[in-house]
């Protein structure tokens, strides 16, 4: 599989997610502003949701770290540490993850939301009451909350379900994707051991051209040694003995007819 160089992917779709995202970090924001200026009290179904002003959680979900010293150093070094893998992974990502950019923005305007209120307050102003079931009560938190809970759901799903990586593809989309990819695999592979093949085949043509041994070193009577295939000694030699034989007949010829010309001339 080829694998290209890292090239940002932002175009116009990107440019559309931070207008999103920047939109949902206001709405936060916005609403943890009225809610400590008019200190909201409404029940909308008392005993699970209910909003309620003047809330804080100087921890982070679940109460963690809400009585260490070291809480808020902790969770700013982790958030900002977050946000820098998140806006990576927006700009790398490709346009065509369309449902994954849409949750990388959604959780970054979640995570900026939270951050500005732990910079400027060292604590988390929730507002939002909600029955977990869980523990009995009610949980409190605000939008960037949501913001954080519903991109991550929707990136879980995409890579399990809807991108062409999904664990589980579910959609046509996602299936024909990767059945091409395993087919470009499979064809890259097949090329490449075509090529090795033809590769130990050119070693073994050069190793022993036309089928014949390879030259092996013959001694000279000076004592210096030559590389002559093996065959090609007896060839040479024969050669070489047709044509002795061929200048010898020649000379006897040309030593007769001188002979015979001088008992002529006597």
């Amino acid at each position: 599989m080829k694998k290209g160089k890292l090239k940002p992917q932002f175009g116009v779709k990107s440019i559309i997610l931070i207008v999103v995202c920047a939109l949902l970090i206001t709405a936060d924001l916005v609403t943890k502003g009225l809610e400590e200026a008019f200190n909201w009290q409404l029940r909308i179904i008392p005993g699970w949701i209910e909003i309620w002003g003047n809330i804080r959680n100087p921890g982070c979900a679940f109460s963690f770290l809400d009585n260490s010293p070291y809480g808020q150093p902790v969770l700013i070094t982790l958030t900002v540490i977050m946000l820098l893998i998140l806006i990576f992974a927006f700009i790398f990502v490709p346009q065509r993850f369309t449902v994954l950019k849409v949750a990388i923005s959604i959780v970054t305007a979640g995570a900026v939301g939270n951050l500005v209120d732990r910079c400027a307050f060292l604590q988390v102003r929730d507002f939002i009451g909600l029955n977990m079931l869980f523990n009995g009560g009610l949980v409190y938190c605000n939008l960037a909350d949501f913001w954080i809970v519903i991109g991550a759901a929707l990136a879980v799903i995409d890579l399990l379900f809807l991108n062409e990586w999904a664990v589980f593809p579910l959609t046509m989309k996602a299936q024909e994707a990767q059945k091409k990819r395993r087919q470009a695999e499979k064809d890259e592979e097949e090329g490449i051991t075509r090529a090795s093949e033809e590769g130990s085949d050119d070693d073994g043509f050069n190793d022993n051209f036309n089928g014949e041994p390879a030259p092996e070193p013959i001694e000279n009577p000076d004592g210096t040694s030559d590389c002559v295939a093996p065959d090609a000694v007896p060839q040479s030699s024969k050669d070489g003995g047709d044509i002795n034989s061929a200048n010898g007949e020649t000379n006897d010829n040309a030593g007769n007819g001188t002979n015979g010309n001088a008992d002529g001339s006597e």
